[in-house]
């Protein structure tokens, strides 16, 4: 643990990202309570440096180092508030870990963020990318946030509209957003909890398993099993998850795709638009476990690019980029990344 309130200089990265690149920040402070946040914030030698809120490192890519000021967030703490007669709430401090957060909440018999078990970051990333998976997403569960405006140093309470979710997405990823420090987020966690299974592929190892009428943990259990079949542990292998956003396409496009490419992998939305499997695109395109140096595509998983050892964050920006030009030129299909290239 380093001391409290140290601001370190030429502060190493590579174990503070969990694509394990080797960079450095010009400046650091970790962030372990509010008052120190407010002290940071206003140190004036400070205001004038670029800033970059990190939680667990897990939604970034570092492509080089960081000429500012880190702001490493480890605010922590977990509770329990009660709630109205349908939800119970249940709050946690940003620098939480998230997979812990989940866990917590269902040793204490609360189901609902099962679905989202081993999602790796911090509870404070969560609403900004509006993590999601396996047919459940951040916002079918959000109550409140409490955010510190570094702008005015304003704290504020806000509700589910304000944060403006959407497909990965929320306020925080806008302009009007970058100001606003996440402190703490509370969920509304359904009271008559029904298992989520939505998803086709959860529903069917539930079924493996004969579990009929599944717990929370059960459900939770299932969740953790497919993920660890599919995807890298970052302590492994580096990697941020998966490293592109499914892309939305009209209904007209995604009907002109089918003609050519009968077996594209597609998903109605609501809205009548169509979700395409970036995955099944970037498979198909022949980029599953191929490498560019050290910088490569899991061979489980096309959506995953890990870092083999050693890779830079420029070698990781260039296969991107290759992969992008391969879909795009195959399919008319512009592939968005989902980590924060810094």
């Amino acid at each position: 643990m380093h001391p409290q309130s140290p601001l370190q200089h030429n502060f190493p990265l590579q174990s503070l990202n969990t694509f394990g690149i080797a960079a450095s920040a010009s400046a650091y402070v970790r962030v372990q309570s509010l008052e120190q946040l407010r002290a940071t914030l206003a140190d004036p030698a400070l205001a004038a440096m670029p800033r970059l809120l990190l939680g667990g490192g897990s939604n970034i890519l570092l492509t080089g180092n960081y000429a500012g000021l880190v702001l490493h967030l480890a605010l922590a703490g977990r509770e329990v508030l009660g709630g109205d007669a349908s939800h119970h709430h249940v709050r946690a401090s940003a620098g939480e870990n998230w997979h812990g957060f989940v866990q917590w909440t269902l040793s204490r018999g609360l189901g609902g963020l099962e679905n989202l078990s081993l999602i790796p970051g911090t509870v404070g990333a969560a609403p900004i990318q509006n993590i999601g998976a396996y047919g459940a997403e951040v916002a079918d569960l959000f109550h409140s946030l409490t955010v510190l405006d570094s702008a005015t140093g304003q704290i504020r309470t806000m509700d589910k509209a304000a944060c403006r979710f959407g497909y990965r997405d929320s306020v925080f990823k806008q302009a009007e957003g970058r100001s606003l420090i996440i402190v703490d987020v509370t969920f509304a966690l359904p009271r008559a909890w029904q298992p989520n299974l939505r998803y086709a592929e959860l529903a069917q190892e539930l079924a493996g398993q004969g579990q009929a009428a599944p717990t929370a943990q059960q459900v939770a259990d299932a969740v953790i099993a497919i993920r660890r079949r599919k995807l890298p542990d970052p302590a492994v292998v580096g990697n941020a998850g998966s490293f592109f956003k499914n892309p939305l396409v009209s209904a007209e496009q995604c009907a002109a795709l089918l003609e050519q490419f009968p077996a594209l992998v597609h998903h109605r939305q609501a809205d009548g638009s169509e979700k395409l499997a970036a995955g099944w695109l970037i498979d198909q395109c022949g980029w599953k476990g191929r490498s560019m140096g050290a910088a490569g595509v899991y061979p489980k998983q096309a959506l995953v690019l890990v870092n083999n050892g050693g890779a830079t964050g420029a070698e990781v920006v260039r296969l991107a980029q290759a992969i992008q030009a391969d879909v795009q030129a195959r399919y008319g299909v512009r592939l968005e990344p989902e980590p924060v290239f810094v």
